[in-house]
This record gives structure tokens, sequence and C-alpha cells, in this order.
């Protein structure tokens, strides 16, 4: 990679077309592939702006979701392509592309040197030498997309099930398969053996005899044992894990997933302890299976590691780089306030701006039963407390990505739908509870809110392309580290401050990113244990036991980190005592 960083997938729209605003830079990027309608009209605007002929993928077609996403992927590619040429073509003046292609690089890059040389030298014929030389240093980033892989709802055509190689997740895979990108499937949100079995169908993910690959696959995990639980399933069909992108459970955007109490620190610290193990494990399996296949392997690919999740300033970002031995960090939610590098409409930039420290939390939103991040402020979320108000909870699904719940027949609907949300209330007011129970259960319902059309509505709102008629109310979901980014930054401010070039924070009482987290599962057993209030069993003292266990052991870990010569950078070493007291406090103050 270019950089130390990438932008990770950012909702749906948000990151959408983050790779032509930025990948010319080097920067990585990652765009959902959910969405293929959003993609077909983000295609089409982009052909427009780019005088390109737009030949319409139109729904009744053979195979539309895949064939929609190979489409704006290839456009997508022949843009950054046409940019980065173009770029190549540039001079060395202040205001150029080229200058900012060297201006934005970390000081580790061997490119930077060259750079500052070129800046001072006075003789003309050298001068250009180094141009040339340095030009030869420019590359595009790595134009990935994102599957998440339980949202993969199987098609109809005239009330026929179609093909499973027809639903959602193998369709998108397919998409990016039959694309010209080079780069990277990211898969999300835990296994789904319809789609790994697929992925070990497609001839660009196997070998070649380097052992590169045209398209590799990464994994998206919260711990190291569910890593090597999918990676060896997918080690057995010959499929090699490129990439473990690490996130944490609660520090970040978009869905959460509370990892049973598991910590950052201590998960990474696991990732840098078996790395040798790992890959020496894996390519046993790898080579085996290949064997079968009468290909014989002798080199094993390379893994990378990387982490994500309310990474926060340089001093962090090089921790999470030195102290475990990562690849690279990711940078999301900041990302958000930079305009020249993500997708979010005006009024919600302004929200976010103005936006208070309650505004972010964690919420039962999501259709999919998962907490998600959310935004008080956010138009959605005033949508669907309007709707309550007017006594029609629920909206209205049309897109249909997430209907999974089957309480009310065999046909699945989503569970922010107002179909179901109007029977599970019908349901809800024949049991004649009190009325502090009735109130929790019945927000409890209505607190699920539409994804589906609230993350691609800042893309149609920002590009003025909503139909007619269309809801574009928008959901958004940052992570809490949003709330020290209190304006917008341009895209050289944001970089210049992942590197350390620069400080865009203004608050010093920010928790270090890994107490921050440590708060973060505090906060989500403590609400546990209130929402539970009355309902505990066994197996819910158990989960709570268990998880309240495993964040004492991740305080010991902490305080093992600080002691430790050298671990720590010192601004973070001096104000982590004091900090982990606190957390042992509040932690001990929790109980059933």
């Amino acid at each position: 990679m270019t950089h130390t960083f990438h932008i990770p997938v950012l909702g749906l729209a948000f990151s959408i077309d983050s790779a032509i605003k930025v990948a010319r830079y080097g920067i990585s990027t990652v765009m959902s592939i959910v969405d293929d309608e959003l993609i077909e009209r983000i295609r089409a605007y982009y052909c427009k702006l780019n005088q390109i002929t737009y030949h319409p993928v139109h729904s009744n077609e053979q195979d539309y979701r895949a064939n929609r996403i190979t489409a704006y992927l290839n456009l997508v590619k022949t843009l950054v392509d046409g940019q980065v040429e173009k770029l190549k073509q540039q001079s060395f003046t202040e205001d150029s592309e080229l200058t900012g292609y060297f201006e934005l690089l970390p000081e580790s890059h061997p490119a930077r040197p060259i750079y500052h040389a070129m800046q001072i030298e006075t003789n003309p014929l050298i001068k250009k030498q180094l141009q040339d030389l340095l030009t030869t240093y420019v590359k595009p980033g790595e134009i990935d997309v994102n599957i998440m892989s339980k949202v993969d709802k199987l098609n109809f055509k005239n009330g026929v099930a179609l093909d499973q190689k027809y639903a959602d997740a193998l369709a998108a895979l397919r998409g990016f398969a039959n694309s010209t990108l080079h780069s990277s499937v990211i898969l999300s949100a835990g296994m789904n053996p319809h789609l790994y079995a697929y992925l070990a169908e497609i001839p660009v993910f196997f070998p070649k005899g380097d052992s590169t690959f045209d398209k590799k696959v990464v994994l998206k995990v919260s711990d190291f044992r569910s890593s090597l639980i999918q990676a060896k399933y997918l080690a057995k069909r010959g499929v090699w894990v490129s990439e473990f992108r690490v996130e944490s459970g609660l520090n970040c955007g978009g869905h959460a997933f509370a990892t049973d109490g598991f910590l950052l620190g201590p998960i990474l610290e696991e990732f840098k302890e078996k790395k040798e193990q790992l890959q020496r494990e894996l390519f046993t399996i790898y080579q085996d299976y290949w064997a079968t296949q009468k290909i014989q392997l002798t080199i094993s690919p390379q893994i990378r590691y990387t982490v994500q999740g309310g990474v926060g300033t340089a001093t962090e970002h090089q921790f999470l780089l030195d102290y475990y031995e990562f690849d690279a960090v990711g940078w999301g939610s900041p990302f958000l306030m930079v305009p020249e590098a993500t997708t979010v409409d005006k009024e919600t930039l302004t929200a976010l701006e103005n936006a208070t420290k309650t505004d972010f939390y964690c919420s039962g939103a999501s259709p999919l039963g998962v907490p998600f991040n959310n935004f008080r402020p956010s138009s959605a979320e005033k949508l669907r407390l309007e709707r309550i108000q007017k006594g029609r909870p629920g909206s209205p699904c049309k897109k249909k990505y997430l209907i999974a719940n089957k309480e009310f027949g065999e046909k699945p609907i989503c569970t922010a739908s107002r179909a179901y949300q109007h029977q599970k209330i019908q349901e809800l007011q024949q049991q004649i509870l009190p009325a502090e129970e009735y109130n929790k259960a019945f927000d409890s319902i209505t607190e699920k809110t539409c994804l589906c059309e609230g993350l691609a509505a800042p893309a149609y709102l920002k590009y003025n392309i909503q139909q007619n008629k269309e809801q574009t109310a928008v959901s958004i979901c940052p992570g809490p580290n949003l709330f020290w980014f209190r304006k917008q930054y341009s895209l050289k401010q944001m970089v210049d401050h992942i590197y350390g070039r620069l400080s865009i924070l203004t608050h010093a009482d920010r928790p270090f990113v890994l107490i921050n987290e440590l708060n973060l599962y505090i906060d989500y057993i403590q609400k546990y244990i209130t929402d539970n209030k009355g309902q505990f069993n066994d197996k819910k003292i158990k989960y709570v036991t268990k998880f309240k266990a495993q964040l004492e052991a991740g305080i010991d870990y902490y305080w093992k980190l600080q002691q430790q010569p050298l671990s720590l950078p010192k601004s973070i070493a001096q104000t982590m005592p004091f900090q982990l007291e606190m957390a042992t406090i509040r932690l001990n103050n929790i109980s059933i």
C-alpha cells in the first residue's frame, strides 16, 4: 500500500464513490456492493458527468444485479486509471494533483525523501531526472468492495424462487469477480456457507503460479478464534485469506459486535503472537486442497493484518502499527467530515458538526437484530419518530435487502417495515401489560428503521438524483469516535493529521482508543443488565459473569502493557493508570 491507512466501507452511499475521489492519490477505499439500485444510479450520474455513453442495466434482465455491479466497478476503474494517467502528465506546480500526491505520502514512503530532494534541487537536469523518477512511484489506491455475508436474500421471479446463485450476496460476489478490478472483496458479518462455497468455484480467486491472485479475499473479523475458523473453512476449499481486517467490537461505525467482552488490545496481541503459526497452519490446509487438484504449491501466499475502529490520533495510529506489527490502520468515521473523500449530504454534515457526545449511541435500529451505531439528529431518526406520533410506525419496504423475519408467515419480511410493526404492536396490545413494560416493548419494536433507503439517501441528495416522491431521510452510522472531529476538513488536513504533521483535534480530554473501547464495553454490559431487569435466568447470569471476567482480564492486560518500557508512547502511558482505575471502579459497581 502507498499509505499506512485505508478508508473502510461507510454505509451504502458514504463511500460508494470514494475511489473516484481519492484513489488517484494512492489512498485505498472500500465500497459496499449491497445496493445494486444505488450503484446503477451512481453509474448513470458519473457517466453523464464524464460524458460517457450510459447503457442502463434494467431490473428485468437476466442476472441484472451482478451485471449492474460489474458495470459500475468497471467504470470506477476506467475513471481512476484515467485520473492517474492525467496526474502523471502534470508538472510539479504548487497546486497540481501530482504535487498533492507526494504531499500526502507518509514520511516512511521511499518516494518521500526523493520528493524533498527534488524540491530543493537547483540543477534543472537533475531536478527533471528526480521528477521522472517520482512519477514511477505514482499508483492508485486499492478499489476494494464489501459484502455483508448475511445479507443474502433469496430472489424470486414471477413468484418462483430463483437459483441460489442469484441470491443477493452471491450475485454481488459474481459482479465483483466479473469486473476488471484487481483488488479485494472484504467479507463481513460472519460466515455464509453458501457464499463461501460459491467463492471456491470462481477462478479469479484461484492462486497463480507465483502465489498471487487476480482478486483477493479479506475477512473483517472481531477476534482471533473466529478468524481461524473462517480461514480454515475457506482454505479447505482452496480459498486463501489475503488479509485479516480486525475491527473493534463497539468502537466502530455501522453494526457493532460486542465479542462477549473481548477487548481490542488482547485480540491484537493474540494475532501478533500467532501470525507465523496461523500462516503455517492455513498454508498446510491450502496446499493439501490444491494437491487434490494436481497443483503443487511451494510458496505460501502473503497475509496482511490491518485494524480499524475508533482510531483518532497519529500517536494511536503509529502505536498500532509498531507495537502490534500490523500493516495498516482503517480510518472510517472521521472521513465522513471530509467532503473530498466521502459522500454526505449538506444537512447531515451540518448536524454532525453541531453534535453532542450523546448524539452518538449504540441502538437497536438495525433490522438484522445486531446493535447499530446511530446518530440521534439524523433525518431518518426524525422521520421514524414522526411516523410513530402519527400512529403509523414502520417504513414502506421497497428494496427488501434485509427481509428475514417469518413470525407472521413463511414469506420473510423486514422488522423495520410497517407491515411487521403493525402486526407486532397488535400482538403486544393483546397482552395487557403494565404501562412501563408495554412502553419498553413498544419502543423495542418501533426502534427498527429502514436502512436500505436511509443509507442510500445521502448520495441521492448530494448529487440531486432522487426520484419523484422518493423518501430521502438519511440514516448515518458513525462510530462514537466521530464526536472528537467537530468540523469539515480538507483531504490534506485529515491525512496530515493521520501522519502527525497536523493536529485537528481541539479536545484534550479524548481518551486513548483502547481505553475508550473499554468504557464502551462497560456501558454495553450495564445497559444489558438494565434492559433485562427482572428477566434474568441462568443463561443470562452466565453471560454477564463471563462478559465481566473478560473485561477484567482486558484491564489486567492494559495494566501490564502500561508497565512495559517503550510499549506505549509517553503521552498515553502517563494518563492510562488513572483511566484504568476509573474503568475498574465502574466495572466493580456493576451487578445483577
